[in-house]
């Protein structure tokens, strides 16, 4: 057995994590490139993968750059030490960054032009359209701009996080030397400065124009000479910056997580090293050596964009007003027994209140019921849960998890009410959910002032656990009732994110997220849990004996099947586990939409090892985990990936559903992903993903559009 384990610790067995990340959003990018895709849908998707980029940057490659300062010699389990893997990032980034930009710019343009929507340079405009733009700067633009001169007295200036700017070379006409300046681009001005209707001409006879607007940073080039009078305006290039935005919070050091989470949010935007930049071919050597020198940057950290930088700006064109350029607009049905509650309104506690609430709890004691986000209204259903709750006069106390929430959220609202109602209520706040610190600051206040009690996590653990826990008298008995779901209580992405979640109220699931609560809010160290797979404490040990088991039954003449969805797969010992298991004969079916460090269809290794990826008009977020058993089988749901921080560094929760019905209804929804011929990738055994598809005597399986017919089917008493 160890010879065998030590074989499968070859560094080709293992794809890098960086690399196989760069495929999954060039999976992105090809919905961008996908003719078939609505037009607004492909702006969205160029948009995305920009977003995407930026985040990429922020955060692994300047992990990586760390790595590198700090002599890192430790390789990956793909044996590339950091160095290596900044340039192969590199130079598989380059070729994706310039197919995106050349499709917006011959492609996408084009076709936007052909519907009314021009997005054109400051050089085509007519005399009408420059003296409105001249006006325009000198009321808007004008007074934001603040120039910062680079020489001797003026040291080079610090430049924010994806920060847009603009290099500019002027001369002194008295002395003829040749001085640079540095304008930022206004991120509190539009990116895009539109027209009124009545210039909307756009130089052309085009009868149907929606929309015409220029890129801010046109506007503000070709009105430099406000900007340094006396001076003449030689050139200027444009170019966009991005820095290292992980936070260095050192937990086990502050006596104030809050305090130091607010304090690393402060340095966030200028104090991180600069990672990458961005600018156009044309610009001049001389300009890109001083900014380089300035940033403290190499060759290998430009990237040269011929076309307009940060494309992410195009999300401001997705919400034209143009419904036969984007996808229908999908509200998520309410699902029964949930639409039996939707004429109800709160208003406070009371008797009418509690009658209506009896009934709804009631429900949840006939048999579980599952919820599936963005299918079925999260509204309609886990946020009623919760303002319920709230409101019920039984209901004493309302526990749970908080990682990612907007701001003006109802799920806030409803806890407030049941504060204010007298309830005991608990909201685990995680400070340290990346990107949205500032914003879980702000209404983790909110709910401390209104009495609720605010916890901010484990030191050295990120909560990434979505659960809810709420205790109600009936009859002189206490009974828990429990959502465990795979996606954050936000009702925003609710709509775009495909997410699970089971409301039950078994007593096993109680008592297992009653310790679990205690776990994170006191000095608990619980180690057994009767029901739930916990990280850090029993969740991979847990995964890895059900996939040992599958690979047992093979070995004694039975049958192996694991079918396994989550977001990214990294974890090297639950992938020997894997490997393991294919040898022995399980055959594995694996839907993994982003990373994927397992390398299927090696021979005598992975042959019976099946990775696919789905793509589509929502955000694959959902974590399933199905083990044949024998005949005896066993399915799960919950919020962690098979990576190490899920299983090492965050505290996650996953539950097995029981309930025979909802079984069913998750291999359903397995099988319809497995069967998808549309919006499904396969992954080879080179790391490249080819397309599946679709045959001509097929018949076409879209996972997205078959799941809301399903749903409305539902609610309409449709069997398909």
């Amino acid at each position: 057995m160890k010879n065998q384990t030590n074989k499968l610790t070859k560094s080709e067995y293992y794809f890098n994590r960086e690399l196989s990340w760069l495929e999954f959003n060039y999976r992105v990018l090809q919905e961008a490139l996908n003719e078939k895709t609505l037009l607004l849908e492909r702006l969205k998707f160029t948009a995305i993968f920009s977003a995407n980029l930026d985040e990429f940057f922020m955060v692994r490659v300047a992990a990586l750059k760390r790595q590198i300062e700090a002599e890192v010699t430790k390789l990956t389990p793909d044996g590339r030490t950091p160095l290596q893997q900044i340039k192969e990032i590199n130079q598989r980034l380059r070729p994706l960054v310039k197919l995106q930009v050349e499709n917006f710019e011959y492609n996408l343009k084009k076709e936007l032009i052909n519907h009314g929507i021009h997005l054109i340079n400051f050089v085509d405009l007519n005399q009408e359209q420059r003296n409105y733009l001249h006006q325009y700067f000198d009321n808007n633009i004008f007074p934001v701009l603040t120039p910062l001169a680079v020489d001797p007295s003026h040291p080079f200036p610090h430049m924010s996080n994806l920060s847009l700017n603009l290099a500019v070379l002027v001369k002194n006409p008295d002395t003829g030397a040749e001085l640079f300046a540095r304008v930022k681009v206004p991120k509190t001005l539009p990116r895009f400065v539109t027209f009124p209707s009545e210039l909307q001409q756009a130089g052309n006879t085009n009868e149907n124009i929606i929309w015409v607007g220029i890129p801010l940073e046109q506007v503000i080039a070709h009105h430099l000479e406000a900007l340094f009078p006396g001076m003449n305006v030689q050139e200027c290039h444009n170019f966009r910056l991005t820095r290292d935005a992980d936070l260095g919070v050192q937990e086990d050091e502050a006596d104030d997580l809050l305090l130091a989470i607010q304090q690393e949010l402060r340095k966030r935007r200028f104090a991180g090293s600069a990672v990458r930049l961005e600018i156009h071919p044309s610009m001049p050597d001389n300009i890109k050596e001083m900014l380089l020198q300035g940033l403290d940057l190499e060759d290998i950290d430009i990237y040269e964009i011929d076309g307009l930088l940060g494309l992410n700006d195009l999300f401001a064109l997705t919400g034209l007003p143009l419904p036969e350029l984007k996808d229908t607009p999908w509200n998520g049905v309410v699902p029964p027994p949930f639409d039996e509650f939707q004429e109800w309104e709160m208003t406070g506690e009371s008797e009418d209140n509690d009658s209506i609430s009896d009934e709804f709890f009631a429900t949840i004691r006939k048999g579980d019921l599952m919820v599936h986000h963005p299918y079925h209204s999260f509204s309609g259903t886990v946020q009623q849960f919760i303002t319920l709750a709230a409101h019920d006069r039984n209901v004493m106390a309302i526990k749970m998890t908080l990682y990612r929430t907007s701001g003006d959220s109802p799920i806030i609202k409803a806890l407030i009410d049941a504060a204010e109602n007298g309830k005991q209520v608990v909201a685990l706040v995680e400070l340290k959910a990346r990107f949205d610190e500032e914003n879980n600051i702000l209404w983790a206040r909110k709910l401390e002032k209104a009495g609720v009690h605010v916890v901010y996590g484990l030191v050295g653990l990120k909560t990434h656990t979505k659960v809810i826990l709420v205790v109600r008298k009936e009859k002189e008995k206490i009974r828990r009732y429990v959502h465990i779901g795979t996606g954050n209580y936000n009702p925003k992405t609710a709509k775009l994110y495909t997410d699970l979640g089971l409301i039950s109220c078994r007593e096993d699931l109680g008592a297992d997220l009653t310790d679990l609560f205690n776990f994170l809010t006191g000095y608990s160290k619980q180690k057994v849990f009767r029901k739930l797979l916990v990280a850090p404490v029993t969740m991979r040990d847990r995964m890895i004996a059900m996939i040992e088991r599958e690979a047992e039954h093979c070995r004694n003449g039975g049958t192996g099947r694991i079918v396994a969805k989550m977001n990214s797969l990294v974890d090297v010992p639950v992938i020997q586990a894997l490997y393991k298991a294919s040898q022995a004969g399980v055959k594995i079916d694996l839907i993994i939409r982003g990373i994927c460090s397992l390398r299927p269809n090696i021979e005598g290794i992975s042959d019976n090892i099946r990775v696919i990826s789905i793509i589509g008009r929502f955000l694959e977020h959902s974590r399933i985990f199905y083990f044949h058993n024998n005949g005896d089988e066993e399915i799960y749901i919950g919020s962690a990936d098979w990576m190490g921080r899920n299983l090492s560094r965050r505290v996650e929760a996953i539950t097995p559903v029981e309930d025979r019905n909802l079984l069913k209804q998750l291999q359903e929804i397995l099988g319809i992903m497995l069967s998808d011929n549309q919006q499904s990738w396969e992954l080879q055994s080179d790391g490249s993903y080819i397309r599946r598809q679709w045959e001509t005597e097929e018949k076409p399986l879209n996972t997205h559009q078959i799941l809301m017919d399903m749903a409305i089917d539902s609610v309409e008493g449709i069997i398909s």
